[in-house]
C-alpha cells in the first residue's frame, strides 16, 4: 500500500494532472479531447512553476549562503525546505495512508453536507501527513498522528469553504476553484483581524495601494520586475565582505538581479496556463450542477494554491519579505531558525490572504510581517519532534535530502510555520486527552456550522 502511494505522489503535479483532469472531464461530461487539453495546460504550467522555483533557489540559495559564512550568523534549526519535508512526512506510517484515509474523509462530509469541495490537491496532502508524523513521533502514538492529520484535514475543508466565494470572487478565471491547503487556510483568521485593525486606523480604510496602484505612482520603480532587480542586486552585494570585492563581483550581483526579475516576470505568465485549462472544467462542473442537482450549489474543486501566485500584490510582498524575514531572524530573540531554502515558497503565503485584503500592498505586507514573526518560532517549537521524523525517515531510506546536519536541528517555514500545525500539536503533545476534547469539539462546531451555512443556500436556490 505504501508503495502504491508513493508510486502517485512521485508522479508529481504535472503528470497527475492531465490524468485527474481527463477522467474527472468524462465524469462531468466534457469529452476526452477538452479534459485532455486542460490537464495539460495545468500540467505545463506546473512544469513551467517548477523551473521558475528552481532558477529563483539556485540563484538566491548561494548567495544566502554566503552571507551567513560572511556574518556567521549561528542557528542551530537547519531549513530542509518543503521538498525535504514532504519527502518526511510521506515516508513516515501516517503519511504512507494519508490519501486514501483523507480521500474516505472528504467523501464522507460531501454526503453528510459538511463540506462542498472536492480536494483533488493530492500532492499537498503532504501537510496532512506532516503534522500526523511529528504528533506521531512526540508521543509515539499512530493513533495520536491519523487523528491530528484528520482534524487538520476537515478543519481545512470547511475554510475552504467559507473562502471559496471571496477567493473566486478576488482572483480572475477561478469560478469553482477553492483551496483546500493547510498552510495557506491557517493565515485565513490572521488576514480577516489584521485587516479589520487596520481599517479601524484613521485613515488607513482609505489608503489603496495595489500592485497595479504601486505601477501608476511609482513608474518603474513600482514594477516587480524592477524590484525583484533591486533587491536581486541588494542581496549580491551583501555577499561581499568589502567595497573592493563588489566591484570584483558586479558582473554576478548584477546577473543575481537580473535572475530575481525574471522570476518576479516569468511567474505571472505560467500562471496564465492554470486559468486557461481550469476554466473549461469549471464551466463544465457548473452546468453539471445546474442541471443535475438544482438544490446543491457551490460544489469547488481542491486545488493548489499554485493557480494565483502570480498575483502582482503576492510577488511584490513575498520579494520584499525576503530580505526582513533573514533580519528577523537574525535578531529575534528565541528563534533558532534560519530560513533559507524555505523563502523560495513565500509566494504561497498570500493567496487566501489577498482576498482580505482586496491586493493592498501595505496590509497585506503587515500580515505577512506578522504570520513570518509567528512562524519562525513555530518551527523552532516544532524542530525537536520534525528532527525525530527525519532521523528515522533517513535512517529506513537513506535519502540525503531528508540527512539533517549533524548539531542541526530539522525546520522548514512550509507548513511548521503554520497556526494550525502549532496548535494541533500543542493540543496532541501538552494537553493530550483535555487538548483533544477541545480539537474534536472545535472541529464538530465548524462543520455544523458549514453544514448550516450549505443548507441555507441550497434552500435559497431551491427558491429561485
Amino acid at each position: 500500500m505504501e508503495q502504491v502511494f508513493s508510486y502517485i505522489i512521485g508522479l508529481g503535479a504535472a503528470l497527475m494532472m492531465p490524468i485527474i483532469f481527463t477522467i474527472l472531464g468524462l465524469c462531468i461530461g466534457l469529452g476526452f479531447g477538452k479534459s485532455l487539453m486542460s490537464g495539460l495546460k495545468v500540467g505545463v504550467g506546473f512544469v513551467g512553476l517548477s523551473i521558475v522555483t528552481a532558477l529563483l533557489t539556485s540563484a538566491l540559495g548561494p548567495a544566502l549562503n554566503t552571507v551567513v559564512e560572511i556574518y556567521d550568523l549561528q542557528l542551530k534549526v537547519f531549513d530542509m525546505g518543503w521538498p525535504a519535508a514532504a519527502a518526511v512526512a510521506y515516508n513516515t506510517a501516517v503519511g504512507a495512508f494519508i490519501i486514501p484515509v483523507c480521500l474516505g474523509v472528504n467523501i464522507i462530509l460531501l454526503l453528510l453536507k459538511g463540506t462542498r469541495t472536492v480536494n483533488i490537491d493530492l500532492w499537498n496532502y503532504w501537510h496532512f501527513a506532516f503534522i500526523g508524523a511529528v504528533v506521531y513521533f512526540a508521543s509515539h502514538s499512530i493513533a495520536w498522528g491519523f487523528f491530528a492529520a484528520i482534524i487538520c484535514y476537515i478543519i481545512t475543508l470547511v475554510l475552504a469553504d467559507l473562502t471559496a466565494k471571496k477567493f473566486q470572487n478576488f482572483y480572475e478565471g477561478m469560478e469553482g476553484i477553492s483551496i483546500p491547503q493547510p498552510f495557506c487556510a491557517g493565515f485565513v483568521p490572521f488576514a480577516w483581524i489584521i485587516n479589520k485593525a487596520l481599517d479601524a486606523i484613521p485613515g488607513m480604510n482609505r489608503l489603496e495601494i495595489d500592485a497595479e496602484g504601486m505601477k501608476k505612482k511609482f513608474g518603474i520603480l513600482g514594477e516587480p520586475l524592477f524590484l525583484g532587480i533591486v533587491v536581486g542586486i541588494a542581496i549580491g552585494c551583501l555577499t561581499c565582505s568589502s567595497g573592493s570585492e563588489i566591484v570584483d563581483k558586479i558582473p554576478y550581483i548584477l546577473g543575481l538581479g537580473i535572475k530575481m526579475g525574471a522570476v518576479m516576470e516569468l511567474i505571472p505568465r505560467v500562471t496564465v496556463l492554470f486559468i486557461e485549462g481550469l476554466r473549461p472544467i469549471s464551466d463544465a462542473t457548473r452546468e453539471l450542477i445546474g442541471r443535475k442537482f438544482k438544490g446543491a450549489t457551490g460544489l469547488s474543486i481542491g486545488m493548489s494554491p499554485a493557480l494565483v501566485i502570480g498575483h502582482p500584490t503576492t510577488l511584490v510582498v513575498s520579494l520584499l519579505l525576503i530580505p526582513v524575514t533573514l533580519f528577523l531572524a537574525v535578531i529575534l530573540p528565541g528563534n533558532e531558525f534560519l530560513p533559507l531554502a524555505s523563502l523560495a515558497g513565500m509566494f504561497y503565503l498570500f493567496p487566501l490572504v489577498l482576498p482580505f485584503t482586496k491586493g493592498n500592498v501595505v496590509k497585506t505586507f503587515v500580515v505577512g510581517l506578522v504570520v513570518i514573526i509567528m512562524g519562525l518560532y513555530l518551527v523552532t517549537y516544532l524542530s525537536p519532534s520534525f528532527t525525530l521524523a527525519a532521523h528515522d525517515v533517513y535512517a529506513n531510506t537513506h535519502d540525503a535530502a531528508v540527512s539533517v546536519p549533524e548539531g542541526f536541528s530539522a525546520g522548514s517555514l512550509d507548513f511548521a510555520g503554520s497556526p494550525f500545525s502549532g496548535i494541533i500539536y500543542y493540543c496532541c503533545e501538552n494537553l493530550r486527552w483535555i487538548g483533544a476534547g477541545i480539537l474534536v469539539i472545535s472541529t464538530c462546531a465548524l462543520v455544523v456550522y458549514n453544514r448550516i451555512r450549505i443548507s441555507r443556500i441550497d434552500a435559497l436556490a431551491e427558491k429561485d
